[in-house]
């Protein structure tokens, strides 16, 4: 990490309020990477629990922030609050499994199947 890097102190609000990760991360971290360790060090007995980063979603200033984008590139503010310590909100979202989609596909179709006959 080069010296002139910036820093910066996060913390991550999941929908119970319960905060986690707190710590200092470089201004160059991407948010996958971010993900990652929100991850790993999600709370044990959660009622939610993301199973990978593809689950969460990390919302900033009110926008969702890409995986594939650093902090800086998200414009994560450095430095302007007194305080120091910037709260990011944490949305799981488990992908819907495909079954699922499919079954309800295949439901939906005899529920709206109908047929007409014009003579």
């Amino acid at each position: 990490m080069a010296e002139s890097e910036e820093l910066t102190e996060l913390k991550f609000r999941i929908y119970d309020g319960t905060d986690i990760a707190h710590s200092t991360y470089a201004s160059s971290m991407t948010v996958a990477t971010l993900k990652q360790k929100i991850v790993a060090e999600w709370p044990q007995g959660k009622t939610v629990t993301p199973k990978s980063i593809n689950d969460l979603k990390l919302i900033h200033a009110g926008k969702v922030l890409e995986n594939n984008k650093t902090l800086a590139d998200s414009r994560i503010t450095f430095g302007d609050l007194p305080v120091g310590v910037i709260t990011m909100h944490v949305v799981v979202q488990p992908a819907i499994a495909k079954d699922k989609t499919e079954k309800s596909k295949e439901d939906m179709q005899k529920l709206n199947s109908c047929g007409c006959v014009i003579l």
